[in-house]
């Protein structure tokens, strides 16, 4: 038990033996509370600091292009929509013949289908615009680089070139600098995160 003088007092049983073992500092009140309120500004400050937006059109059709292009993509490789070979196929694909290992395929496809409802939605469409650009840099490197820089229009090369990756890079680095742009969930919840910050402080 603590004594008034704030010593830790050790009691034996139900016998009288009372020991004291010493002083020791008990935090009171003011200084738990600032810990809270300290730790609740930090998340705070990290939310905003993936939520945060301007009200930019230009943010807005960069979001929405990369993610309606990933989106018929990425559901190619999920859902087998739009001509593609579904969810196992396609992993069978990358792992078999591409060899890409079983794990990091998988986040790339998931990556892909997630991330451009993500950016549709304009829901963490910093992230989702990383992952997405993630994936092409090492779909650039690892798969279409040695195809040249153009896409296979004439049908002559072997496989398709980078070109559409550079794009697509290029769009989400938009987003990733300057976030999900107007009529977006990022932009709602920054709105409401600086309005808490704002009353909270």
């Amino acid at each position: 038990m603590l004594s008034n003088n704030k010593k830790l007092i050790l009691v034996i049983g139900t016998t009288d033996q009372v020991f004291d073992v010493g002083s020791i500092e008990c935090p009171g009140p003011e200084p738990l509370n600032a810990t809270i309120h300290s730790m609740r500004n930090e998340i705070m400050k990290t939310l905003l600091t993936v939520f945060k937006t301007n009200d930019s059109f230009t943010s807005m059709m960069a979001r929405l292009t990369l993610g309606l292009v990933m989106f018929l993509h990425g559901a190619q490789k999920v859902l087998g929509w739009f001509g593609g070979y579904g969810f196992s196929a396609t992993m069978n694909f990358f792992t078999g013949q591409l060899h890409i290992p079983a794990l990091l395929a998988f986040i790339a496809i998931v990556a892909e289908f997630l991330g451009s409802i993500g950016l549709i939605a304009g829901f963490l469409s910093r992230v989702s615009a990383f992952g997405i650009a993630i994936v092409m840099l090492v779909a650039a490197f690892m798969v279409h680089a040695p195809n040249g820089f153009f896409m296979n229009w004439a049908g002559n090369q072997k496989g398709e070139g980078f070109e559409y990756h550079l794009l697509a890079i290029g769009l989400a680095l938009v987003v990733i600098i300057s976030g999900a742009g107007k009529w977006s969930i990022d932009r709602l919840l920054t709105g409401r995160l600086e309005g808490h910050r704002v009353t909270t402080n």
